[in-house]
């Protein structure tokens, strides 16, 4: 318990490495009560941090001004560190494989400034393993030290829930691995002094490991069951929202809608799983048969607007569509992996012009990663569809009286008639059916039909 007593008496310090959506609230909340050095290779990240601007929206501005982390891209000041955390992101290559260039990366730059009696912990969410068979590797190689003799690991999955305002990270239980019982009992009692909802010691790194992978691939999976359920009931002419209000009644009903699943973890971490899995010689089937129902969501979603489109009596080759929400979920700014990409890139194939609004998204992030411009509301009109990929708050108030302002003005066709005496005349008519994508479900259906719109929602 030395090491622990030491950072409690802020004689040992703490370094958290990689500053994203994990390691910020986490080096936040450690600096309240130890003395803390918070690491990141992106140099403008931590400009902003030192200007006291979040970039992550996750703790606040005024979290960063008044917190005494020392940020720094100084690989050097990791030496005067013992205790070491590692929240790198963990994302998947092309082909779906595990991507441990970051961890790995981070592995090497600890490795390099490593000191005897020093504790490396994990936060990033890996395959069973990865700690023990690829980490300590590179952190003996890169050191010359040895592990378990000069320094000891530990592996605490993050449960980051990014938008979230009420389940922050003292506010979930945390799970934790030491790679011997001592080291174990020194991870519990630092993280045991910033975790309000407890401590849950796990037997082992790997269990540990496990148990992140599982957390996200079991969410998957039944979000996967209700967006199968929404394609089979769409075929039935059957509101599925309409089937899981009747169905959520009963009290062990599980409360799961369908939707798109990205994000760097429960669109990701299933892969991890699965790639070890088959390492081992098992393939997946339920795990990687609801991997593809999410995968592919994106594509039902622009299917079923070209349809919606041909119903309204609009062309599609040249029409124009809104999307409202680009980020992987609602109320976060992260962009990362967002399956509504995915619906943008397959309406494009067609040859729609696709216009994209969401106020809470990085917009550089958004241009960067997918040469994309956001577009502000005011800038909206003349569009043939609209598409509500995302229920941010702010979107949440939409007036669907006012929403029909920015569709294109209805085209006049003409009906043949004819009067009581045989005369020939023609009648005006005017198709203003508005099309309206719900991914979401967040409309009234029956508003929506009075005010003549054609509602989709999966």
């Amino acid at each position: 318990m030395n090491m622990y007593n030491k950072i409690k008496d802020k004689e040992e310090m703490i370094s958290v490495v990689g500053l994203g959506y994990v390691g910020l609230p986490l080096a936040i909340e450690f600096a309240k009560k130890f003395k803390v050095v918070g690491f990141d290779v992106n140099t403008k990240k931590l400009e902003k941090y030192l200007h006291g601007i979040d970039v992550t929206n996750e703790v606040g501005d005024e979290a960063i001004k008044n917190s005494t982390i020392l940020f720094t891209d100084d690989e050097c000041t990791l030496r005067d560190c013992k205790f070491h955390v590692v929240s790198v992101p963990t994302p998947i290559n092309s082909d779906k494989t595990p991507d441990l260039t970051p961890v790995i990366g981070a592995s090497k730059t600890i490795g390099r400034n490593l000191t005897k009696g020093s504790i490396v912990i994990y936060e990033s969410t890996v395959y069973p393993g990865t700690t023990e068979e690829v980490c300590i590797p590179i952190l003996e190689e890169e050191s010359g030290l040895k592990f378990g003799i000069d320094f000891k690991v530990g592996y605490s999955p993050e449960r980051i829930n990014p938008g979230d305002k009420i389940n922050t990270l003292t506010k979930i239980v945390k799970v934790v691995s030491g790679s011997d019982e001592e080291t174990l009992e020194i991870i519990a009692k630092v993280y045991g002094d910033i975790i309000e909802a407890g401590i849950h010691k796990a037997e082992s790194i790997k269990v540990a490991e496990a148990s992140k992978v599982i957390e996200n691939s079991q969410r998957d999976i039944n979000i996967a069951f209700m967006n199968e359920l929404s394609m089979i009931f769409n075929k039935m002419d059957i509101d599925t929202k309409a089937v899981l209000e009747a169905a959520g009644t009963k009290w062990n009903f599980l409360n799961f809608t369908p939707g798109l699943v990205g994000g760097h973890c429960i669109g990701v971490d299933p892969y991890y799983f699965i790639y070890k899995a088959e390492q081992l010689g098992y393939h997946s089937q339920i795990v990687l048969s609801g991997r593809k129902i999410n995968d592919d969501m994106g594509k039902y979603i622009a299917e079923n607007t070209i349809k919606k489109l041909i119903q309204a009596g609009k062309r599609v080759k040249g029409s124009r569509i809104a999307i409202f929400g680009i980020t992987f979920k609602e109320n976060t700014i992260d962009s990362r992996n967002t399956k509504v990409v995915d619906i943008i890139r397959e309406l494009e194939e067609y040859g729609v012009e696709i216009k994209v609004v969401d106020p809470i998204a990085d917009r550089n992030e958004v241009l960067e990663e997918y040469n994309i411009n956001l577009s502000n509301i005011e800038e909206i009109k003349d569009v043939d569809a609209t598409i509500f990929a995302v229920p941010h708050n702010e979107f949440l108030s939409t007036n669907l009286k006012d929403l029909k302002k920015i569709y294109r003005p209805a085209e006049s066709s003409y009906l043949n008639t004819f009067n009581s005496d045989g005369e020939k005349g023609k009648v005006q008519l005017e198709n203003n059916e508005y099309v309206l994508i719900d991914v979401k479900g967040m409309f009234n259906r029956k508003e929506a039909k009075s005010l003549n719109y054609i509602h989709w929602r999966l």
